[in-house]
Order: C-alpha cells, then structure tokens, then sequence
C-alpha cells in the first residue's frame, strides 16, 4: 500500500455550538487524488481551512510529513509543502499573469527594501529566475498562457484564469495541491479541460498529491483515485468512486431519506 503523506486523527472543529468537523479520521495517500465529497455544509472546506492553518483545531491532529500540523500559521503550512486554491477567485485582475502567479511563491522572495533598491543586479537574476519559472511550469500546464505571460489578467477567460490559479499554487512546488472547487462558474467542457491539465501535470511532476473538493461528480468519477464523503463533519464513506456512489449512507446525505 502507497505510504500515508497525512493523518487526520479524531479532527474536530467548533464554532461555538456548531460542529462543522465531528472526531474526523482519514489518511492521504503519497501520490494519489483524493476526491473530498459531502453536501453543502458537510465540512469539507472548513478542512480545507484547517489543513492549511487558517483555522485552529478545537481538538484532534493533522500529522503530514511527519509533523503534526495543528497550532502552524499559514506561512508555516507553505513552507511544510501544501499549497492550496478557493473556490471563489483570489486573483488580482489589473495584475499580469506573470505577477498572480510569481506571488505565490512570495515567501522565498527576496523583496525588501534594501535588496530591491540597492541590490540591482541580484534583484535582476532574482526576476530572470522567477520568469523562467513561471515559463517552465505555463508550458507544461497550458502553453498558451506562456505566451501571454506579462498581460493583465482581466482579459482572460474563466477557465484561463483557473489555470493561472493552479498554476500560483503549484509555482511553489508543494508535495500537496488542495483544490476548492475549481470547476466552480465553469461550463461542462472547460471543467474536463481543465482536469485534463491537472492530471497532464501531475503526471510530469511525478510526486504531487492532490485532494479535490469537486460537486461534477463525472469529474470525480474521471480524475480520482479514492475518495472520502463527509456529511455533517463526520466520515460516512471511504473507497473508489463506485464504491462511494453504491453506499447507501452516501445516496441518504445527497438525495434525502427515500434514497435507499
């Protein structure tokens, strides 16, 4: 069996009375796509947030790599490996391509003030560096992006842009790519193109894991390895997607009570 790259033990997440993560377990397997399903409201961005140390566990354990995850700031998650996307756009319009997606590698940056003003030439090799980058990783994910490297971003497509948003997230070379809903505001056919790249790129980065929150059930059925549904912040089903789309528990969470 593949070596588990995180364990989620007994999660729990509170909002004062609301449970929105209930005792979680669930593993994460080194090189796999893990579809994370549920209704609305089931909890599988509130994982996302705690994953990624945007929110504090009220009890329970994150162990990625090794290293419990739980009480590490976001800019310590990063630095472990784990990058992630939202489901709404976090993209700066007026910004080029090139600046959305060299921002998400600002934590290794050399951007302070001396270093720009006084370092030039070092400021220089530091950019000619990151466009190159960029470059590589535009040309092994959509080609077509590498050629419009340094216009604003307002005057791409919808689907254009999600793939500059992935792209953000990889340019960090992460272990682990989180992805909310990506296919949100897209039509039928920019989603499996855009699957499609995802999994183009996975397969030339070798070592990527991803875990995709995804309500296109045809694209969880075409891209995941595994998957886990939440309902309520509890696990109620664990397996490949026959598997999950067969089980009675999952058909009770996603069509009511007179599914069985």
């Amino acid at each position: 069996m593949t070596e588990a790259l995180a364990e989620v033990r007994d999660l729990t997440m509170r909002f004062g009375g609301l449970t929105a993560l209930d005792g979680l377990n669930m593993t994460i397997r080194a090189g796999e796509v893990l579809g994370l399903l549920g209704p609305n409201g089931s909890g599988k961005t509130t994982f996302f947030n705690v994953l990624t140390g945007l929110y504090k566990a009220t009890s329970g354990t994150i162990t990625y790599a090794g290293t419990n995850l739980i009480g590490k700031t976001p800019q310590e998650v990063y630095r472990a490996g784990v990058a992630r996307t939202f489901q709404r756009s976090r993209l700066s319009l007026p910004l080029t391509v090139f600046d959305n997606i060299v921002i998400g590698d600002y934590q290794r940056m050399d951007h302070g003030l001396v270093f720009n003003l006084l370092r030039r030439k070092a400021f220089r090799a530091q950019y000619d560096q990151y466009v190159e980058k960029v470059l590589a990783l535009l040309r092994i994910f959509s080609p077509p992006l590498a050629d419009r490297l340094f216009e604003p971003v307002d005057t791409f497509s919808m689907i254009d842009r999600r793939r500059i948003e992935v792209c953000r997230a990889l340019i960090s070379q992460p272990r682990l790519l989180l992805l909310d809903e990506p296919s949100a505001g897209m039509t039928h056919d920019e989603t499996h193109a855009l699957m499609r790249d995802i999994l183009d790129v996975r397969a030339q980065l070798g070592n990527l894991t991803v875990v995709l929150i995804e309500h296109e059930m045809n694209v969880i059925e075409r891209i995941t390895d595994r998957c886990v549904v939440l309902n309520y912040g509890r696990k109620i089903a664990e397996g490949t997607y026959a598997q999950i789309t067969a089980d009675p528990a999952v058909q009770t969470a996603y069509l009511g009570e007179d599914a069985a």
